[in-house]
């Protein structure tokens, strides 16, 4: 190999090879995640996505929520970023509430889906319940069936789980109503509907 040839492989920059990480929009990056995330999302797991620093993906969360507020120049956005329950998720402003309210409730068929009727049914004898416990009884995603039951009123966040910081969901009174009972204590005992008679859905 002659002295010209190895100084001109010398002289290729790290970004030109394969395995040079590519560089990221941070900001839009942590933005697409929170989209598509139903429950508030640690810094920490935001980083470890994103393959950033701690700190600098939180630098970046304030500028999103600069942003969104209309702080940095542009237009206030309709919904909102928050810090909750140890992390961070987007909401709809509560200025755009009740129009939102109105638009899904008649945006929504009128019916409820057998999975959304069996997601109920879980949430309703374990409540206070995550997202994640109704999944493992029903080993299934419930992602988008617990968005369908808060749109339609029939359930609402009720904290956050203090050992998984995820969010917790109970029923409302909406659904008492539709039911026509004053307590979720009226529920029918379901133990003896199942083969041993002994097991329900409560620890």
């Amino acid at each position: 190999m002659t002295n010209d040839s190895f100084d001109a492989e010398a002289s290729v920059s790290p970004e030109a090879t394969p395995d040079a990480p590519a560089e990221i929009d941070l900001d839009r990056a942590l933005e697409a995640m929170l989209f598509v995330s139903d429950e508030p999302v640690p810094v920490v797991a935001l980083a470890a996505a994103v393959s950033q620093p701690v700190r600098a993906v939180h630098d970046a969360l304030l500028r999103l929520v600069a942003d969104y507020d209309g702080e940095s120049g542009g237009a206030r956005r309709g919904f909102e970023l928050r810090e909750v329950g140890g992390g961070w998720r987007m909401y709809v402003r509560a200025d755009f509430d009740d129009i939102v309210g109105d638009f899904v409730s008649v945006r929504q068929p009128s019916r409820l889906s057998q999975a959304a009727l069996e997601t109920l049914t879980v949430i309703a004898y374990r409540q206070p319940v995550t997202r994640s416990q109704v999944a493992q009884v029903r080993a299934v995603n419930v992602d988008s069936v617990v968005r369908t039951l808060v749109s339609r009123g029939l359930i609402a966040e009720a904290g956050v789980d203090e050992v998984t910081g995820g969010t917790l969901y109970a029923t409302t009174d909406l659904l008492l109503q539709f039911l026509g009972i004053n307590s979720i204590e009226e529920l029918p005992k379901i133990s003896p509907l199942l083969d041993d008679g002994q097991d329900g859905f409560h620890d």
